[in-house]
């Protein structure tokens, strides 16, 4: 048996402890998540005029570019009650319409350019209001934790489409008789 094998072993996962102690201690949340996040997670360092709260949490380049209201973003999130902590819920690559969804994630999207990760503190007044939806009770304030992963115009999706569907092999004819 070879004696070097779990001397190796070890230090790999020493090696894989520290830099989950480095992870603890990152500003960003990891995906899978927990039910209920800390406190500390809960809270944004800046508002809009709209009471929508943020906090840059990996800038994207100053040049990335910005998803507008007529686009589809692709992102990881991460949904959570401010007053609790409670995950209502969680996605990973996920594609969504910017003006599909409740106006203070809207907004926010349009904050975050492309490779950035935010936390959005949404205010009930701009998320889903005095109405209940699913495990969110109604007058919640809300708090996301967004990747924008890419984003593409309805028009750059559908050209996708179209070229997809001619690429896609002719259904076989059944054979003569």
């Amino acid at each position: 048996m070879n004696k070097t094998l779990p001397a190796i072993a070890a230090a790999a996962l020493m090696g894989l402890s520290a830099t989950a102690s480095a992870q603890v201690s990152s500003p960003i949340i990891p995906l899978p998540l927990n039910p209920v996040v800390d406190s500390a997670h809960r809270t944004c360092t800046a508002k809009t005029a709209s009471g929508l709260g943020y906090t840059v949490l990996r800038a994207a380049p100053a040049t990335a570019a910005k998803p507008g209201d007529a686009d589809v973003v692709l992102i990881d999130y991460l949904g959570y009650l401010a007053a609790s902590g409670a995950v209502f819920d969680q996605a990973q690559r996920t594609p969504m319409p910017v003006s599909g969804v409740i106006p203070g994630f809207s907004e926010g999207l349009k904050l975050a350019g492309k490779g950035s990760v935010m936390r959005l503190c949404i205010p009930a007044a701009i998320g889903y209001g005095a109405q209940a939806s699913g495990p969110i009770p109604a007058n919640s304030d809300l708090v996301f934790q967004v990747e924008l992963l890419d984003f593409k115009s309805m028009a750059e999706i559908e050209a996708m489409q179209k070229q997809m569907e001619a690429q896609k092999p002719a259904e076989p004819q059944p054979a003569p008789k």
